[in-house]
């Protein structure tokens, strides 16, 4: 499958990047606010579900299921910018470092690799690595080991355009505003609630422990998303990965944090398809990037966000 040929075509206010690279971006401009969604893509190549045990279980278990709609609908009412990634999880993780690799399940790996994982790569020893091999209650993932070259391509052509197209949106909306923030979105199974006669959290705001975020951003998404009658955690048990480590700076004004949903809040019962509790998620999401994009705006220094007509 090309990467131009999503197949679930591109809304219309998407456009898709340069030399075909597996993602979709909007600049946007209504704000200083990037939507950024590693983990929805759903554009699986025939040669590589061949090469998966169970595609369809592993699919639905790995990918963000659909949380690019909420995403999309939340950027389409704000003007903020979005970059979502077409290529499934399955294929890269973009929320894994180029050496969160376990190097047993590269065949033909070059010298000097390691031939085990390291302290380095702590998530590819769970089996969910730059390249997932094993879900829990599954087991292995592929039928066969990747080649080493094939790696080299996923990375040249997948994970580094990835961060290169968001490194670049933040530093042009920092430019322009003064300040920006990053929003990786993600989904979550349900939680167990964190203690007896507790709500389980449907939204958990990571932000590497206060370290790729303001305080203040931090505390009105908590507060925001409490105001609206959802239960929330902070950090626990997500606060971020890669992402946001290798993009925030809030020393320069370029703030991240990771959100995580409940797949139960916004898909069916089968956690297979949207359901109808989709549209309100989404208008939360888009109420919450309207609440932080003035934060951020007045942050900047560059003035209140201009009003929109309703």
């Amino acid at each position: 499958m090309d990467w131009q040929d999503h197949p679930e075509g591109t809304p219309p206010h998407v456009s898709r990047s340069a030399h075909g690279a597996p993602f979709r971006l909007a600049t946007g401009g209504g704000m200083p606010v990037l939507i950024a969604v590693p983990h929805a893509g759903r554009a699986y190549p025939e040669a590589l579900r061949n090469r998966m045990r169970a595609p369809d279980v592993t699919a639905l278990r790995l990918e963000d299921r659909y949380v690019d709609v909420l995403a999309e609908g939340a950027a389409e009412a704000t003007g903020a910018a979005l970059l979502v990634a077409d290529a499934p999880r399955a294929m890269i993780d973009l929320n894994r470092a180029e050496d969160d690799v376990d190097w047993s399940m590269i065949a033909g790996h070059s010298p000097g690799r390691p031939a085990r994982a390291s302290s380095v790569n702590r998530r590819a020893r769970g089996g969910l690595g730059l390249i997932p091999r094993r879900l829990t209650g599954l087991g292995e993932i592929w039928r066969e080991r990747t080649r080493h070259a094939e790696l080299e391509a996923r990375l040249a052509t997948v994970h580094r355009p990835y961060h290169a197209a968001l490194a670049a949106t933040l530093e042009s909306i920092r430019d322009r505003w003064g300040a920006a923030l990053l929003i990786d979105l993600h989904s979550m199974p349900p939680l167990a609630a964190a203690r007896t006669g507790a709500v389980p959290a449907e939204f958990v705001v990571g932000d590497r422990f206060g370290a790729s975020c303001a305080r203040s951003i931090v505390t009105r998404t908590l507060a925001f998303l409490d105001a609206n009658g959802r239960a929330t955690a902070h950090n626990r048990p997500y606060a971020g990965g890669f992402v946001l480590d290798r993009h925030a700076a809030p020393a320069r004004d370029i703030h991240a944090i990771q959100i995580e949903i409940c797949r139960s809040t916004y898909l069916d019962a089968r956690f297979d398809r949207p359901g109808p509790r989709a549209p309100a998620v989404t208008r939360l999401i888009a109420n919450l990037v309207r609440h932080l994009g003035e934060d951020v705006a007045l942050m900047g220094g560059r003035g209140p966000l201009p009003v929109a007509a309703e």
